[in-house]
């Protein structure tokens, strides 16, 4: 039986990462892996999808080339093409991580991992071969699927989750997105600008309820001006499947009424991979659907870790990145401190992106902040104007009494790009006036930031 320092189950944006520090940090590691390295993320989650929606974006340019001065008469989409240049973006990345498993000496396993007692992990391989490997460490790292609620059943054909969503044979006529989180936000954009017919239904009252609430409002502008059917305050109340098309019953405020497409992608979040991992024959305790553990990811149980979104905090691969790498620089016995889970910058790639980190205005105001808010469109910004997408704004939120950023909103093209100057202010305690004179360059989009910290203190120029 072969022995290690760490092993890592998943090798998603948590778990490769996790292996490649432990790496560094001399611990003898290997990685347990049942698909292709690099997990959801690289291969049908964060990378594959961003390939699809540049697609999109360079189609909408096509479609309004006139705007820039240029005459193109001709031009047309091969969706399968699209789907194949995402493909290839997603395979090359895979190829990368395993390039970096190579250059760190940390031995790939491919199969299924399941924790044992004794600090083992039983890994059935493809061809049924089941062997066991001896760890010092285990880390959990098994990420999440998209979930099923009962009323949606997924088939993989009509009903389909994000996996599907990627790889469709034929672009749908018409497509029901039901969630308006990030997942399905993208996909509207993505389906939308390439011709799609599309309509979300959402439970809450607006669009990405976990933003602030003037986000959301000019998220829904954007989407309707451009074509997209929103019901909100809307519960799915069943689905059917209809021989070649597919139907949503959906309650609003008014009445119920049904909704037909093509297809429906189910966007309503994910489910953690908890199951069947070995999580009861060890005695690791779980909540909620995750598992349960300290500042620094250890279970109940010594010697055995979790990270990811299998855990408490957000579902997001920078997130899983951090926790991998606090956990084993912690177990190397470095100087570490816990995650300010307050401080995690969340990022929408649709188009107009949106990028926020920190409170929203209600939730300031909620927690009894006096505030001070100041807010710049990209209309009054140069780069914007000469770049042909002028759309959006930032907003910044401040406590008038100690002047601490307590947030960041923003939409508008290239903010995904510009939320980590305000992530780092927060992170080093930078108040309002330190920013103002922080020099910005000229003409940028990320001038914004400071024209929205001088709005809020009263001393904009360019408004």
């Amino acid at each position: 039986m072969k022995s290690y320092d760490i092993i890592v189950i998943g090798s998603g944006p948590g778990g490769y990462v996790t292996a490649i520090r432990a790496s560094q940090l001399g611990f003898k590691t290997a990685i347990v892996e049942k698909e292709s390295l690099g997990g959801v993320c690289l291969n049908w989650g964060c990378i594959p999808t961003k390939a699809l929606i540049k697609s999109a974006q360079v189609f909408d340019y096509l479609k309004n080339a006139n705007d820039y001065g240029l005459k193109i008469e001709n031009y047309t989409k091969d969706f399968d093409a699209v789907v194949n240049r995402s493909r290839n973006v997603a395979s090359g990345m895979s190829k990368g991580v395993n390039f970096l498993m190579k250059k760190n000496k940390i031995d790939v396993i491919n199969g299924y991992g399941k924790i044992k007692s004794g600090k083992k992990v039983e890994v059935k391989k493809d061809d049924g071969e089941i062997i066991d490997i001896q760890g010092k460490n285990i880390i959990i790292a098994t990420g999440a699927k998209s979930r099923i609620l009962p009323n949606l059943p997924q088939d993989g054909k009509k009903i389909i989750g994000y996996r599907e969503a990627m790889t469709l044979n034929s672009q749908p006529k018409k497509i029901i997105i039901v969630g308006s989180g990030a997942i399905g936000i993208e996909f509207a954009y993505f389906y939308n600008a390439m011709g799609s017919e599309v309509t979300i239904i959402e439970y809450q009252d607006r669009l990405v309820p976990q933003e602030d609430k003037e986000i959301s409002k000019a998220l829904e502008i954007n989407f309707k001006k451009n074509g997209i059917k929103i019901f909100t305050s809307s519960e799915l109340i069943n689905s059917k499947i209809n021989g070649k098309s597919v139907s949503a019953i959906i309650k609003t405020a008014n009445k119920e009424q049904t909704l037909n497409a093509d297809i429906i992608l189910s966007a309503v979040g994910i489910k953690s991979n908890i199951d069947n991992i070995g999580l009861e024959d060890v005695g690791i305790v779980s909540d909620n659907d995750k598992i349960i553990v300290d500042d620094f990811y250890q279970t109940n149980i010594p010697g055995y870790f979790a990270i990811g979104d299998i855990t408490k905090g957000q579902a997001l691969a920078h997130v899983a990145s951090a926790e991998g790498i606090l956990c084993v620089e912690k177990l190397a016995g470095l100087n570490t401190e816990p995650l300010d889970y307050e401080n995690i910058p969340g990022c929408t790639y649709s188009s107009p992106e949106i990028a926020s980190v920190g409170l929203t205005e209600d939730e300031a105001k909620d927690r009894g902040y006096e505030i001070k808010i100041g807010k710049f469109p990209f209309s009054a910004s140069g780069k914007a104007q000469a770049s042909g997408k002028s759309e959006g704004f930032v907003k910044v939120i401040f406590d008038a009494k100690y002047g601490e950023w307590l947030g960041c909103h923003m939409i508008g093209a290239g903010v995904t790009d510009m939320i980590s100057e305000a992530v780092l202010a927060r992170k080093l305690e930078t108040t309002g006036h330190e920013v103002l004179k922080t020099v910005h360059p000229h003409p940028t989009m990320s001038e914004a930031v400071m024209e929205s910290v001088a709005a809020a203190y009263g001393e904009v120029i360019h408004l």
